[in-house]
């Protein structure tokens, strides 16, 4: 049965999915003003397209709006690239208390890697790593004899399997859990580390890599159109065009 012979389906998707909000959400995260790309952005988004999405949204704003005020001078996209990197990584993990061990590349956090060849960036990984072991990498039929025999493929490794896949992974818990009596880990029997989650109180907007613009946002409750009113007191509706095309998409993966 398709979806889209369902009223109730189809009603559900109208209520969230508006053209003016939708619009409006890409020029805020352009802005800095959203901090995070989840995988229920655009109204209604796909958890396996998180990245690729972030980087359409990057792309679209690139080609309707120009280069970034930051990025002018430098005659790059690199401020750009930056803030719509964060989306994804640092403060995802910032916002729930768990920058101390994921989040970014640092000393001291969990080596949990992604290698892209660069014409497959953000949509076709090379190897995935966890907790510094190979989890999936982008490989061959096992019978093959050199390593670039077709079909090329995201095959589970070494870190995928067995005792493995605990000791790659973390279950983020209350600090106070973790300061019990009872050793919490014997019992509810998990084998997975824990670790407390820490500072979801304290952070704010300004916390934010590179995504803490924070302008005063009206919705229109019968048009739904969206205005922002910056730190100048200039007041801005927000508006722009659905992409006709768009990178990283089913080209990419036909192969």
């Amino acid at each position: 049965m398709e979806t889209r012979n369902i009223r109730e389906d189809i009603a559900f998707a109208e209520s969230r999915m508006r053209a003016e909000t939708v619009a409006a959400e890409d020029i805020l995260h352009d802005l800095g003003a959203i901090s995070l790309f989840t995988s229920d952005s655009q109204a209604m988004g796909r958890i396996g397209e998180t990245v690729c999405r972030t980087w359409q949204t990057a792309h679209k704003m690139k080609e309707q709006f120009g280069a970034l005020p930051e990025d002018v001078e430098t005659h790059n996209d690199n401020f750009r690239v930056k803030r719509y990197i964060a989306k994804y990584t640092i403060n995802p993990a910032l916002a729930h208390g768990i920058a101390d061990y994921v989040g970014s590349i640092e000393a001291g956090k969990y080596a949990d890697l992604v290698l892209w060849h660069p014409a497959f960036f953000g949509i076709k990984p090379e190897l995935v790593i966890k907790g510094g072991q190979i989890v999936t990498a982008n490989m061959g039929p096992a019978n093959a004899s050199i390593p670039t025999a077709q079909p090329l493929n995201l095959r589970s490794m070494f870190g995928a399997y067995g005792s493995a896949v605990a000791r790659n992974s973390l279950y983020f818990v209350s600090a106070v859990s973790l300061n019990a009596p009872a050793d919490i880990r014997t019992l509810y029997r998990v084998r997975r580390e824990m670790r407390p989650v820490n500072g979801t109180r304290a952070v704010r907007k300004q916390d934010m890599l590179y995504n803490d613009y924070l302008p005063c946002i009206t919705v229109d409750p019968e048009t739904y159109e969206v205005t922002v009113q910056g730190n100048d007191g200039e007041e801005r509706k927000l508006c722009c065009q659905p992409a006709k095309c768009v990178p990283l998409a089913r080209r990419y993966l036909l192969f």
